[in-house]
């Protein structure tokens, strides 16, 4: 007899507990795609990428507002894009996973399914030999009964030539009988192990049963994995094609962006010059006068010595040594924190380096404040310039507003205001120290609120912070 062993089956609450966490991860994945998980991911994309354009504002300081939001959009689909492909990788996973869980669960209703054939099989088997046993033994003993002894046929059997006497007849049929009766006491233990295995068939069963649902709980997770999965791959595909609109569209405004910025620059570059040579102009005036005051005051000491007897003192020379900045004393022309510093920057990895470059040098500090904060005179000035970034072509800044603070010792300090959402100062007019002069905004190439305020000393742009 072939013995099989059954595996063990779940139990009713185990098979709840899979119904439910089948039933929990169906939810899941259904919620996962619903019509208001797509609607929150597109405020989320949509929000990502207004954070990330104030980021490129900060960073470019140069671009509109259009290529600073198509900057943007590119920089959240490169940023979202590893995210996805690991998300797809992960759904690809559990693809995989499912269908080997589905495999394994075949495998397991077959090799059930084989074990309850071969039980079905054997006491099948089993049943037909007691059947047959018995039919001989009822024979045997009807016969005996009738005749009074063992037919010649059954002695045959036995290997006998006959029986002479009754006494003879009636030994060899108690012989047959006791054999018969052994072999039904066999029988009768084949019976006892078969209703075990009958037993062992239902338990076969039930397994079967159960392992058919988890398999078709299985296949079902599987096809909810696959369409995770096929959406994921979507979700990728769509941010290749985004990403690559977008850099596409860049590289196409690259041209017009460079020569905007050509523009720009050589109108910054006209400003600059402008200031460097009005600087220039106070520096050389003040070094004239104060050459001329130590030079009467050189010739009042020597008259004064001429007068009283005494040897002429060493005449006077006009100082060289450089000023230091910070005693122009200026102080913070808005209360507002500082967004974006003072210094050369370099193409973020993966962005249009439109310089052509490698980065820019972002001339002056920006502070983060709202449109309509005041902007206040760091120290007293002369406005130089007040307008709309013109006639130099400097559109770029917007409203703007240029100080000339002056001559101290040696150093002379401007000061530029951009961006503004108006002016309340006039060109030529005086500014006292905390005086207001304009008010944030975000005009001219500018996406977002904020002062951008640069320093020029003795005609080279410098880090405010060390002035202030």
């Amino acid at each position: 007899m072939v013995s099989a062993h059954p595996r063990q089956a779940l139990k009713p609450a185990q098979r709840k507990t899979v119904i439910g966490v089948v039933a929990s991860a169906m939810l899941t994945l259904t919620l996962a795609f619903s019509g208001t998980a797509a609607a929150d991911e597109l405020d989320d994309r949509k929000a990502a990428i207004e954070t990330e354009q104030q980021k490129v504002q900060e960073t470019y300081e140069y671009l509109d507002a259009e290529t600073s939001r198509k900057v943007a959009e590119l920089a959240v689909y490169q940023q979202q894009l590893p995210g996805a492909q690991q998300a797809l990788t992960d759904a690809e996973g559990r693809v995989s996973a499912a269908a080997g869980k589905v495999a394994a669960l075949n495998g397991r209703v077959a090799l059930a399914q084989e074990t309850r054939s071969t039980i079905t099989e054997q006491i099948a088997q089993d049943q037909a030999a007691m059947e047959d046993t018995q039919e001989v033994i009822g024979q045997i003993a009807a016969q005996a009964y009738k005749s009074g002894g063992v037919p010649s046929s059954f002695s045959l059997i036995l290997g006998a030539d006959g029986a002479d006497s009754l006494t003879d007849s009636m030994g060899l049929a108690e012989q047959v009988l006791r054999g018969q009766n052994a072999a039904m006491q066999e029988l009768s233990q084949q019976s006892a192990t078969n209703v075990n295995s009958e037993a062992r068939l239902a338990a076969v069963e039930e397994e079967i049963s159960s392992l058919r649902e988890q398999a078709e709980a299985a296949l079902q997770l599987e096809q909810e994995a696959r369409d995770a999965a096929a959406a994921e791959k979507a979700k990728v595909d769509t941010l290749i094609e985004q990403t690559a609109a977008a850099n596409e569209a860049l590289e196409a405004r690259k041209p017009v962006i460079q020569a905007q910025l050509a523009s720009l620059e050589t109108a910054k570059a006209k400003v600059t010059a402008d200031i460097a040579e009005r600087q220039r102009v106070l520096l050389e005036q003040a070094r004239k006068e104060e050459e001329a005051r130590i030079a009467e005051e050189n010739r009042r000491a020597a008259e004064e010595a001429a007068r009283n007897n005494r040897p002429a003192p060493a005449p006077a020379v006009p100082p060289t040594t450089p000023t230091n900045p910070s005693a122009f004393g200026l102080s913070l022309p808005v209360q507002a924190p500082i967004s974006s510093g003072f210094g050369w920057r370099a193409t973020p990895p993966g962005s249009i380096d439109f310089f052509g470059t490698g980065g820019y040098l972002h001339s002056g500090i920006d502070f983060g404040a709202s449109c309509g904060t005041p902007v206040y005179a760091p120290a007293s000035g002369e406005v130089w310039r007040a307008d709309q970034g013109q006639p130099d072509g400097m559109i770029g800044t917007g409203n703007r507003v240029v100080l000339n603070h002056g001559v101290i010792g040696n150093s002379a300090l401007a000061t530029n205001y951009y961006h503004l959402t108006s002016y309340v100062v006039s060109v030529g007019q005086w500014v006292n120290a905390g005086q207001l002069i304009g008010y944030v905004g975000t005009t001219g190439n500018s996406t977002g609120c904020h002062l951008h305020f640069e320093t020029v000393l003795n005609g080279a742009m410098v880090d405010p912070m060390g002035l202030l």
